[in-house]
């Protein structure tokens, strides 16, 4: 394989290796972190990565939208493109609910931290009013 095919296969999959990354870290922060809010920006980091995973397969160099025509002979597939739409909708609106359980969470135990909830939940005495 000579230099130039080497740099095109590594340009080529760029996006794969910015989606590896992406979801290692969204993946990290939700499991590394203890405070309900970063989980959550975690989560949604890691959404982002999955939306880029069926993006970036969706467009072909030098494909057009598929509308037929005599000057156009390569298209892209408009299918994942309206799946990571739905996905967005999908995704925001669990953030949202996420964002309100989060709310109540912080009413009933003042805190946002995983390690203090726990710990109030183990010790019977300390139980918030329901």
């Amino acid at each position: 394989m000579s230099g130039a095919t080497t740099t095109m296969t590594w340009g080529g999959h760029f996006t794969y290796f910015v989606t590896v990354f992406l979801m290692i870290a969204g993946l990290f922060i939700v499991i590394a972190r203890g405070n309900l809010i970063k989980k959550l920006v975690g989560l949604s980091i890691f959404q982002t990565s999955v939306y880029l995973l069926y993006i970036a397969p969706g467009k072909l160099v030098g494909g057009t939208a598929p509308i037929l025509s005599d000057a156009f002979t390569v298209y892209s597939n408009p299918l994942p493109h309206v799946l990571i739409l739905t996905a967005i909708v999908v995704g925001v609106a669990t953030l949202a609910l996420g964002l309100a359980l989060v709310v109540r969470i912080r009413e009933a135990y003042d805190s946002i931290e995983e390690d203090e909830i726990l710990g109030m939940d183990a010790q019977p005495s300390r139980l918030p009013p329901p």
